[in-house]
């Protein structure tokens, strides 16, 4: 089954006055490329996040976003940083001294100072943080990877749609093809007729001419193998893995095909077909670029 790097996930869970909500969100990417928002205090948690993310996604573009709300009994306390509060005490009597200020040093302007005082929050348990965390974690990736797999599912029912066109064409250019080389004697045949006259048509060097243009415009190998690529794709789409770099090699190897039958085709109804299946090639490319 494949899989789109497009989706959303969101998970919450609440606990010993604690709530957690981890958000996430990807986008097609050609690597994995995981960008995390969240509160300091997680940073130690970080590594462990990663790694369970990154078992269940392979590309794409993931940000996520952790919010932590206290609603019990936490502590925080006022700190005061007596080393620093000394130092502006003594700055202040240095200037008033020497400019000959009469003001007093007050409480209200030394508490204004920045850093002075500050608040410090108890520290909280990691372990049994990553507890609550680990589940709001969970769901929000098995959300994400449930939403990748049924656009992933979309994106394979319409490819094979495209390939099944493709397929038509093919048999449509291969069945033209059979003509081309016999239409091709008959116009020599009667040009070169309307060019000689009475004079006879010298049939070995037709033959020969014929012979070199259906050498120059034979399609069949190409033909063999853009339809063995098709069913390649088709059989890859159906793999339990991140296909998403293998489908784009076969897409290349179908459109160098289609690209060789087009410089060798001399008739209109053929080029039009091999336009035809080029474009949907380039549609199939574009919805490759979000497949995992």
């Amino acid at each position: 089954m494949i899989k789109s790097m497009t989706g959303f996930g969101r998970g919450t869970v609440e606990g010993e006055g604690q709530s957690f909500t981890v958000e996430i969100k990807s986008v097609n990417h050609r690597y994995c490329d995981l960008n995390v928002k969240m509160p300091k205090s997680f940073m130690p948690l970080e590594d462990r996040m990663r790694k369970v993310i990154q078992q269940k996604i392979n590309r794409g573009k993931v940000d996520m976003f952790i919010t932590q709300m206290n609603f019990g009994n936490y502590t925080t306390k006022a700190v005061l940083d007596e080393k620093l509060a000394d130092s502006y005490v003594e700055c202040l009597n240095k200037i008033r001294e020497k400019y000959n200020i009469k003001a007093d040093i007050s409480l209200d302007l030394i508490a204004k100072f920045p850093d002075v005082i500050t608040l410090k929050k108890e520290e909280d348990d990691l372990e049994n943080t990553w507890k609550y965390l680990l589940q709001a974690l969970n769901d929000a990736v098995s959300m994400l990877v449930n939403m990748r797999e049924k656009e992933g599912e979309k994106l394979r029912r319409n490819m094979i749609q495209k390939c099944d066109h493709i397929e038509s064409l093919m048999n449509d250019i291969e069945n033209r093809s059979f003509k081309i080389v016999e239409e091709y004697r008959e116009k020599l045949s009667n040009r070169l007729k309307d060019l000689l006259g009475k004079c006879p048509v010298d049939e070995n060097r037709l033959t020969m001419e014929v012979a070199l243009f259906a050498d120059k415009s034979c399609i069949d190998e190409e033909i063999v193998r853009l339809n063995s690529h098709i069913i390649q794709f088709k059989e890859t789409l159906d793999v339990d893995e991140p296909v998403g770099r293998k489908l784009d090699f076969i897409l290349q190897e179908m459109n160098r095909e289609a690209n060789t039958i087009a410089s060798k085709s001399t008739n209109l109804e053929v080029t039009q077909l091999i336009l035809n299946v080029k474009n949907e090639i380039e549609k199939i490319r574009e919805q490759i670029q979000n497949v995992e």
